[in-house]
C-alpha cells in the first residue's frame, strides 16, 4: 500500500467530516449484533414457502382485506419463483391492503413483486396505483409486465406507529394482483440525503444500476449484509445503446464497503463502465416524471489498472446540463486505488428525462460503478386516528357493500380517497380531518352508531333515501360544526333528541319520511323563523309544531317510565282486588250451603207441628156445630 500525502489525509479528513457522521448515527441505530427485522408474504399462499438457491421463508398470506387467491405467472426472470398470487377485483372494492402490524419503528425497505393470473379469462394485465403508509409511490402503466425493472415496486418508508400498510388502488382496468411483499428492516440513517427532511419522505427507487457486469443480482448475490436491505441491481454493460463504452473488473478488495448506514456490498465496485479513446466521456439517460425531485447516488472505484496516481483521470459530473460534481478525482477523494467512493445530488428535474454525464477535463477516461436514482415523494400526512376507527365503525355498523372498499386511510393518497367521504388537510393538527359524509341513496340497511360523534369535524351528513333503523343517537348533538343533517326517507323510529337543540351552526334538518313519534323539541321548533330549513313530515307519530298534530303536555323520558309504572301498579291493584272478592264470595256461598244443610231436619219437625195446630183450630168449631145440632135433633128410636 503506497502512502498517503498530507494534502491527501487533510482532503481524506475533510470528506470524513462530511460522512462520518450520518455514518456513526447509523451505527448507533443499527445494532449489527441483532439481525433486522424482516417479512416476506407469498400472496395467496396458505403455507409458508421456501424458495432457491438462497432457501428464502416466505410467510402464508396473511393481513390481507380482502380479495381472492389465484395460481400465478411470473412476467420476469427476477420474481421470485412462487406459484400464487392474490387479487382484488373491483366488486371488492376500488381500495384494498395489506396491513401488517407489530413491526418495529423504524426505516424499511417495502417492495412488491407483480404477477400476472393464471388465467387466460382475466384480465392479463391490470393497471393500477400503490401507496405505502398512505403515500402514493407506483402507477402500473400499460406494458410494465414486459419490462423486468416495472414488474417490482420498491420504496423507503418509515413505520412511526408500530404497524404498516401496503394499499392498491384501482383505476378500473383489470384486478391489481399482488405476487409477494417484503418488508426489510435498514438502518435508520440509510439513503440520508437531507437531515432536515427526517421522516418526511419516502424514496422511490426509479433506477439501480451494477456497471460492467451484464448479470442482475440482489444484495444478497453480492454477499451483502442484511441491514443494507436486499436491493436489486440490473446488470448493464453499456450505459446505452448508441455508445462506445467498455466494461472492466477486478478481483482485488474493494476498501470502505460495508459501511454504515448504506452497507454497500464490496461486488459492486469490482466492475465499471469507462469510456474509450474514440468517446472518453459517459453518458446516461432515464426518463422520469416531470416537475419532482431526484435523489442521485453515484458510485466510483479506481479499478484501472492504467490509472495509478492522482491528476491521471479527473472529470465532472453533470445532471441535466447542470454541474454536479467538478474534478472529480477518485485516488484523490479516496486516498488510494480499490477504495469505494459515493457522491450524492439532489436535484429538481422540470422535464421528463434525467441525464447524467462524466466529462473527462483531465487525463484519461470517465468511470462509473453503479448508479441509483430515487424519487424524493413527500410523505402524506394520515388522517386523524380516532377519525379512522370512527368510520371503520360506521362502516361495520352502517354493513357498507364491499364495493366501497373503505380500507387503508380515509383520505390518502389524495388520488385515492373513500367513497362518500370528505376530508380536510387540517394545518394546525397537521393531519387530515373528515368534515362531510356523502353516502345517500346506497342500501344502507344498519344502525347509526353513537361513535359518529367522535367525527367532531363533520360539517355535513346525508345518509338519506336508505333503509337505516334504529333510534338517531343523542351523540349527535355534541357535533358542533354541524351544518347539514339529512336522514330522510329511512326507516328511523323513537324520538327526536334534545341535543340536537345545541346545533347552533344546523341549518339544514331533514327527518321527513321516518317512524319518529313524540314532540319536535321546542328548540327546533323555532328554528326555521332563523333561515334554517327543517323537515319532519311523513313521520306519523311526530306533533308540537305548525304543520304537525297537535300533542298532550310534553313529557320526559322519566315522567314516562313513571307513568307506566303507575299504570301497571294500578292494573295489578285491579288483579289482586278482584281476586280476593271472587275469593270471599265463595266463602260465602260455601257457608250457607253448610248451613242449609244442617238446619233440615228441625225445619220439617216445626213444619208438621204448625200444620196440625192449624188443622185442630179449624176442626173444633165445627164438631161443636155439629154436637148442638145433633142435642136439638130428635134421637132416632132404634
Amino acid at each position: 500500500m503506497r502512502q498517503r500525502s498530507p494534502a491527501v489525509l487533510q482532503l481524506r479528513l475533510r470528506l470524513l467530516a462530511i460522512s462520518v457522521w450520518p455514518a456513526f448515527l447509523g451505527v448507533l441505530a443499527a445494532d449489527l449484533s441483532k439481525e433486522p427485522f424482516t417479512i416476506r408474504i407469498s400472496c395467496g399462499s396458505f403455507d409458508d414457502v421456501r424458495t432457491s438457491p438462497t432457501n428464502t421463508l416466505w410467510y402464508r398470506d396473511f393481513g390481507y382485506t380482502g380479495g381472492r387467491f389465484a395460481n400465478a405467472t411470473r412476467p420476469s426472470f427476477i420474481i421470485p419463483p412462487l406459484k400464487t398470487l392474490r387479487y382484488f377485483p373491483l366488486s371488492d372494492g376500488p381500495e384494498n391492503c395489506y396491513n401488517i402490524n407489530n413491526v418495529p419503528n423504524g426505516h424499511y425497505q417495502v417492495r412488491l413483486f407483480f404477477g400476472l393470473l393464471d388465467n387466460p379469462s382475466l384480465d392479463s394485465e391490470p393497471i393500477f396505483d400503490v401507496s405505502v403508509e398512505g403515500t402514493l409511490f407506483s402507477c402500473l402503466l400499460l406494458g410494465w409486465s414486459s419490462d423486468d425493472e416495472k414488474t417490482f415496486a420498491e420504496a423507503l418508508v418509515f413505520v412511526q406507529d408500530s404497524s404498516l400498510s401496503v394499499c392498491f388502488h384501482s383505476t378500473g382496468h383489470g384486478a391489481p394482483s399482488i405476487l409477494s411483499i417484503e418488508v426489510l428492516q435498514i438502518d435508520d440513517n440509510s439513503y440520508n440525503f437531507s437531515p432536515s427532511l427526517g421522516k418526511g419522505t419516502v424514496l422511490r427507487t426509479a433506477k439501480r444500476l451494477k456497471c460492467g457486469s451484464g448479470k442482475p443480482a440482489f444484495d444478497e448475490d453480492l454477499r451483502g449484509i442484511r441491514w443494507g436491505g436486499d436491493r436489486f441491481w440490473l446488470g448493464l454493460q453499456t450505459l446505452s445503446s448508441s455508445s462506445d463504452d467498455q466494461s472492466i473488473s477486478t478481483e482485488n478488495v474493494i476498501a470502505e464497503t460495508l459501511l454504515a448506514p448504506n452497507f454497500y456490498p464490496q461486488s459492486l465496485y469490482q466492475s465499471a463502465i469507462m469510456g474509450t479513446d474514440r468517446q472518453p466521456s459517459l453518458s446516461f439517460e432515464m426518463d422520469v416524471t416531470p416537475n419532482k425531485n431526484y435523489s442521485v447516488w453515484l458510485h466510483f472505484a479506481e479499478i484501472d489498472n492504467g490509472v495509478t496516481a492522482e491528476e491521471q483521470r479527473v472529470f465532472d459530473v453533470l445532471i441535466n446540463g447542470d454541474t454536479a460534481f467538478k474534478d472529480v478525482d477518485i485516488i484523490r477523494m479516496t486516498g488510494e486505488r480499490f477504495t469505494a467512493l459515493v457522491l450524492n445530488k439532489t436535484v429538481a428535474v422540470s422535464g421528463t428525462t434525467l441525464k447524467i454525464i462524466l466529462q473527462p477535463v483531465k487525463g484519461t477516461r470517465a468511470i462509473i460503478s453503479a448508479i441509483e436514482v430515487f424519487e424524493v415523494i413527500p410523505a402524506e400526512r394520515k388522517t386523524l386516528p380516532q377519525e379512522v376507527s370512527a368510520l371503520r365503525t360506521l362502516k361495520g355498523s352502517l354493513g357498507l357493500p364491499l364495493r366501497f372498499g373503505w380500507n387503508g386511510d380515509p383520505c390518502v393518497p389524495q388520488q385515492h380517497p373513500w367513497s362518500g367521504v370528505d376530508c380536510q388537510f387540517d394545518s394546525t393538527k397537521g393531519n387530515w380531518i373528515i368534515n362531510g359524509l356523502g353516502l345517500d341513496n346506497q342500501g344502507l340497511r344498519g344502525v347509526i352508531p353513537g361513535d359518529i360523534s367522535k367525527l367532531q369535524h363533520l360539517q355535513s351528513i346525508n345518509l338519506s333515501g336508505n333503509s337505516i333503523k334504529g333510534n338517531i343517537p343523542t351523540s349527535v348533538g355534541t357535533i358542533s360544526a354541524l351544518q347539514v343533517l339529512d336522514l330522510s326517507y329511512n326507516e328511523l323510529n323513537g324520538s327526536i333528541p334534545e341535543s340536537l337543540g345545541q346545533l347552533m351552526s344546523l341549518q339544514i334538518l331533514n327527518l321527513n319520511g321516518n317512524r319518529l313519534s313524540g314532540r319536535v323539541p321546542a328548540n327546533l321548533g323555532g328554528r326555521p323563523l332563523h333561515r334554517a330549513r327543517f323537515n319532519f313530515t311523513d313521520n306519523a307519530g311526530l306533533c308540537g309544531i305548525p304543520g304537525l298534530r297537535e300533542c298532550g303536555p310534553h313529557l320526559s323520558v322519566a315522567a314516562k317510565i313513571g307513568m307506566a309504572f303507575g299504570v301497571l301498579l294500578a292494573i295489578l291493584f285491579l288483579v289482586v282486588f278482584a281476586a280476593c272478592w271472587w275469593k270471599r264470595r265463595q266463602n260465602i256461598l260455601r257457608a250457607q250451603k253448610l248451613a242449609a244443610a244442617r238446619e233440615a231436619p228441625y225445619a220439617k219437625s216445626r213444619t208438621q207441628f204448625t200444620r196440625d195446630v192449624q188443622m185442630t183450630k179449624h176442626q173444633r168449631p165445627s164438631e161443636s156445630s155439629r154436637s148442638s145440632n145433633n142435642e136439638s135433633s130428635p134421637h132416632l128410636l132404634s
